[in-house]
C-alpha cells in the first residue's frame, strides 16, 4: 500500500519542498549519491539468470531495445521544439528520452498481465546499454549549441550505474541467504531515495516551477503518451501479442527519470532537472493507470487481438 501510493508521497512531498526549500536545497549534493543506492537496491534484486533470459526473448527483446533508445529520445526533442523549450529545458527533456527504462515498468508490467520476466531483462540490459549510449544519444540530438560533456558523463554513468549494479548483481549471486533476509526493505529504499531526490530538485527550482511548471508538466503527460502508445502500437504491427506488447509498452514509456535529474544536476544546471522530476511523478501516476486498465482485459495470443488494443492510446 505504502508503494502504491508513491505518487502521493511524491505530490505531498513537491508542495512542501516548494513551499519550504531551505531544508532541501541544503541536500543538493547528495543527489548522485542517492542514486547510487537506488542503482544498487536495483542490482539487488536482479541474478545472473534475468540476463540470462535474453536469450529466451531475444527478438522481443532487441526489438523493445531499439524502440527505447529510438522512441524516447526523437520524441524528447520533437516534444522540446514543439513546446519552443530554451537550451535548459530541451537538455532536460533529452536526458529523460536517451536513459533506460525505469524499475518501476517491472512492477505496472507485472500488474497488467505482461511478461514479468521480458520486463526485468529489458530493464538490465537497456540500463547497461544506457551508460555507454545516453551521453551520445544527448550530444546527437542537443546540437552544437548545447556543449554535452559526454566522456564526463560517460564515466559517470559507470560510478553511479554499472558499479552498483554490478555490485548488487554480485551480492544477490554470492550472498543471496543474506540478501533473502532484507530484500523486502530494497523498494522502499528506492522509493524513499527517488522522493528525496524530487524534493531537492523542486526546492532548487522552486522560482522556475512558478513559471513554466505547468508547461513542462504538459510536455512531459505528452512526451509519456508517445512511448506508452508506440511501445504498444509498433510491437503490436510487428506481429507481437498482447502480453509482449504491454511488457514493451511499459519499457518504452517509463524512464529513468531519476538518473535522468542526477545526470541533469551534475553536468547542467537545476531548471534541466525539471523534466526529469516531474516524468518521476507523472510516469508512476499514468503507469498505475494504464496497468489498472490492462489488468482487467483478457489476454489474447493473435496479432488481431494485439491491434484491436490500440484503444489504449485514448486512455493515456
Amino acid at each position: 500500500m505504502i508503494l502504491q501510493l508513491f505518487p502521493v508521497w511524491a505530490l505531498l512531498l513537491s508542495l512542501l519542498a516548494f513551499f519550504v526549500p531551505g531544508p532541501f536545497t541544503s541536500l543538493s549534493s547528495g543527489i548522485v549519491p542517492l542514486l547510487s543506492v537506488i542503482m544498487l537496491a536495483m542490482g539487488l534484486t536482479l541474478t545472473t539468470r534475468d540476463f540470462a533470459n535474453v536469450a529466451k526473448s531475444r527478438k522481443a527483446l532487441i526489438v523493445g531495445v531499439i524502440l527505447q533508445f529510438l522512441i524516447m529520445p526523437v520524441a524528447a526533442w520533437l516534444v522540446a521544439k514543439l513546446f519552443g523549450f530554451d537550451q535548459e529545458l530541451t537538455v532536460g527533456m533529452l536526458l529523460v528520452g536517451s536513459v533506460a527504462g525505469g524499475t518501476s515498468s517491472n512492477v505496472m508490467c507485472y500488474l497488467a498481465k505482461g511478461d514479468t520476466a521480458l520486463s526485468i531483462s529489458m530493464t538490465a540490459t537497456s540500463t547497461i546499454i544506457g551508460v555507454f549510449l545516453t551521453p551520445v544519444l544527448v550530444a546527437l540530438l542537443a546540437g552544437q549549441s548545447i556543449d554535452v560533456p559526454v566522456q564526463p558523463m560517460l564515466l559517470a554513468l559507470v560510478k553511479v550505474v554499472l558499479v552498483p549494479v554490478i555490485l548488487g548483481v554480485a551480492l544477490n549471486e554470492f550472498a543471496s541467504k543474506w540478501v533473502r533476509k532484507v530484500d523486502v526493505i530494497f523498494p522502499y529504499v528506492s522509493m524513499v531515495a527517488i522522493l528525496v531526490i524530487i524534493a531537492i530538485v523542486v526546492a532548487l527550482n522552486a522560482g522556475t516551477i512558478a513559471s513554466v511548471g505547468l508547461i513542462v508538466a504538459c510536455a512531459v503527460i505528452l512526451h509519456n503518451a508517445i512511448g506508452l502508445c508506440l511501445g504498444y502500437g509498433v510491437t503490436a504491427l510487428l506481429g507481437f501479442d498482447r502480453k509482449i506488447c504491454r511488457t514493451i509498452a511499459f519499457e518504452v514509456g517509463l524512464q529513468n527519470s531519476g538518473l535522468a535529474t542526477a545526470l541533469a544536476m551534475k553536468f547542467f544546471t537545476p531548471v534541466s532537472a525539471l523534466p526529469g522530476t516531474l516524468f518521476s511523478v507523472w510516469h508512476n501516476i499514468s503507469g498505475s493507470l494504464l496497468a489498472g486498465y490492462w489488468s482487467r482485459k483478457p489476454l489474447g495470443n493473435s496479432v488481431d487481438d494485439a491491434a484491436t488494443e490500440n484503444s489504449v492510446t485514448e486512455t493515456i
